[in-house]
């Protein structure tokens, strides 16, 4: 998704040098900024009242966007510059919202309880195993008991990108936002 919207930005920006000044050097602009905030957004993390503050932002560039993009098209009702610009601008909105979407989904609540239930009776039936045998398998016990709770942590750790030990790269968009930069 990051590639995707890296890439939506990038083409609205070249589809916005075709706009005719001021509203190039004006939406050029936004989206310079549009980037910067995009990457706050994913510094944010799991702060919620940054998270807000930078959704606002986000929401105020799309319509000062817009503005634009529509202004443009009012002015030439029958440009093909501004009708690409302003469906490349579209398709950057939904990317922004798929993204947004993606961070509230997490995995169920019951898929986390039927995890803790396999691993609960994974290990007591390892347990029961060695009891009934007579023989206290150390390794197997051990193994058995991190490979399910690395399951289950990689399982939790994809859930939350923002946060843990994976965590998915800006690069692209800090490559854009390097790319963008006024000559």
């Amino acid at each position: 998704m990051i590639l995707d919207e890296s890439n939506a930005i990038g083409t609205t920006f070249l589809r916005a040098q075709l706009l005719p000044e001021p509203a190039r050097q004006e939406v050029s602009t936004l989206l310079r900024r549009y980037v910067e905030v995009r990457l706050e957004f994913y510094a944010a993390g799991n702060d919620q009242k940054k998270l807000r503050e930078v959704g606002g932002q986000t929401q105020q560039l799309q319509n000062q966007l817009w503005a634009n993009g529509v202004a443009v098209g009012q002015k030439d009702t029958r440009a093909i510059t501004t009708g690409l610009f302003l469906q490349s601008l579209n398709e950057m909105i939904d990317l922004h919202a798929k993204r947004l979407n993606a961070q509230e989904n997490h995995v169920p609540e019951i898929t986390l309880i039927l995890l803790y239930f396999v691993a609960f009776t994974a290990t007591g039936l390892i347990g029961y195993g060695c009891g009934l045998s007579g023989v206290r398998n150390f390794f197997v016990t051990i193994i058995s008991s991190i490979l399910i709770a690395a399951v289950i942590l990689v399982i939790l750790d994809l859930d939350r990108p923002h946060k843990g030990l994976i965590i998915v790269s800006q690069q692209r968009m800090i490559d854009l936002r390097d790319n963008l930069k006024e000559p």
